[in-house]
Formats: structure tokens, C-alpha cells, sequence
């Protein structure tokens, strides 16, 4: 007797990084999303979106002088590692006034216990995973280079809007260049291990290249040529694989 039959592998034949307009808190990140893919994204493709871009549009970045640190703030921040999103008071400041002294204090004591035992990231899972998305003064696009972005609000309601809007599946995620590729929201679980493949090159660009989101051609879909140009307000080229998926 024959078991079910199991659904094909999601592959993709190439990553368009989108130029787009320096994006601000006055931005619609759905309309944004649907207008510089139009013509680009599919059905069955996946608009892929960087977590700073999308928390920017949400007015989610706060310039440090802004901020007061309370004691609290400015005594926890000594314990995070020097390169941890947390290790400043004005970064610990916002991660308390995003979830609450009692949650913070909470995450504080697991980490404490965690250190004990041997288990790494227990502080977040207790006091929130939105706040290993906070981005402390660093590497944010231009003008927010001297900013520190929180992680984006309902990023599960941003990536059904977009879907909705293009017809294509969305999914906004934190990559790093070491490879490191966190879903923060999906439309689709069953694209969630092929998009984490395709991106952990991270071919988004949040400096001078300018690339916020990144299309992902689902295989089998058409042959693509190795390289072309995107017409319209964005740019970039299509990265191909010998004509192979990329996941």
C-alpha cells in the first residue's frame, strides 16, 4: 500500500536583490513591498524583506539621545557580551520599556540559571524573543546609521498583508554575514527551510547597496538568464546557479 505522496522540494532559481528608495517611518512596507516587485514577484515566489527595513516603516528607530536610561538599564547592561544588542543602557533602556522590568528581571534570573547549567539563550526565551532584534547603534541604512532599530511589530500581519497585496509568499528575516538566517515572520512554513538555504549568503543590502528586499524565483518556473537588469524605480541583478535551484 502506498503512503501519501510527499510534496515536491521548494527550490529557487535566483535572488534579485531590489534597489529601493531610502525608506523612512513615512513608508507603507506593504505598498513599498508591491510596488518595486511588481512584475518580478509570482505566485509561488517569495518577497523576502530585511527586519531593520520593515521596523524603520513601523517609526521603530530611536536615536540614543533621545533615550533616558533608568539605574536598572545602566546596571543589567554590564552583564550582556560587549557585542550583544543589549550591552549599552540605551539598548537595555528600550528592551525595558518594550516588554516591562518584570519580564527583563525574569529573563535576567533564566540567564543566571542558564549560566549555571551550561544553556545559552535562555534570557530571551523568557523575556522575549523581540529583543535579540533590537540593533543597537550600527550597520542600519542610511539615515539610521546613528539610530538603534527595535525588531518590527506583528511581523506575521506584515507578511500576510504583503501576500495579499502581491500574491506572492513574504517572509521578513534577520541575516547576518556569518550565515545566520532568523525567520522573524512567514506566510508559508513550507517555504521556510529553502528560504533560510537561499539567504544565508545574506544578499540583502542595508548600506550603500541599498537592497532591502530580495525576490526569490521559485524553480521550474521558467529558465532565467544568468544575469539581467531590473527595469523601473529598483535594480539589481538576478543570481543564478548554474541554471539550478538555490535551495
Amino acid at each position: 500500500m502506498r503512503g501519501p505522496k510527499r510534496a515536491p522540494a521548494i527550490r529557487f532559481a535566483a535572488k534579485i536583490p531590489i534597489r529601493t528608495h531610502v525608506l523612512t517611518e513615512k513608508d507603507d512596507i506593504v505598498e513599498v513591498a508591491r510596488r518595486y516587485t511588481e512584475g518580478i514577484a509570482n505566485r509561488g515566489d517569495v518577497i523576502a524583506l530585511a527586519e531593520s527595513a520593515v521596523a524603520i516603516t513601523q517609526g521603530r528607530a530611536v536615536l540614543p539621545e533621545t533615550v533616558r536610561p533608568g539605574r536598572l538599564a545602566r546596571f543589567l547592561c554590564r552583564f550582556p557580551t560587549k557585542s550583544g544588542s543589549l550591552a549599552t543602557p540605551v539598548a537595555m533602556q528600550l528592551a525595558i520599556d518594550e516588554v516591562g522590568r518584570a519580564r527583563i528581571l525574569a529573563g535576567c534570573a533564566a540567564a543566571a540559571v542558564g549560566k549555571i547549567l551550561g544553556k545559552k539563550g535562555l534570557f530571551y526565551i523568557v523575556a522575549g524573543r523581540e529583543l535579540a532584534l533590537i540593533d543597537d547603534v550600527a550597520g542600519t541604512m542610511y539615515p539610521y546609521e546613528r539610530h538603534v532599530v527595535l525588531g518590527p511589530k506583528d511581523p506575521a500581519k506584515v507578511v500576510k498583508d504583503i501576500k495579499k497585496a502581491t500574491g506572492a509568499e513574504a517572509v521578513i528575516a534577520d541575516v547576518n554575514d556569518l550565515g545566520c538566517v532568523d525567520i522573524i515572520g512567514i506566510s508559508n512554513k513550507l517555504y521556510a527551510d529553502a528560504v533560510k538555504d537561499a539567504l544565508r549568503d545574506n544578499p540583502f543590502g542595508n548600506e550603500d547597496e541599498q537592497t532591502p528586499i530580495v525576490v526569490l524565483k521559485r524553480a521550474g518556473r521558467g529558465r532565467l538568464p544568468s544575469t539581467t537588469c531590473l527595469p523601473g524605480p529598483g535594480s539589481g541583478k538576478i543570481t543564478t546557479k548554474g541554471g539550478e535551484g538555490l535551495a
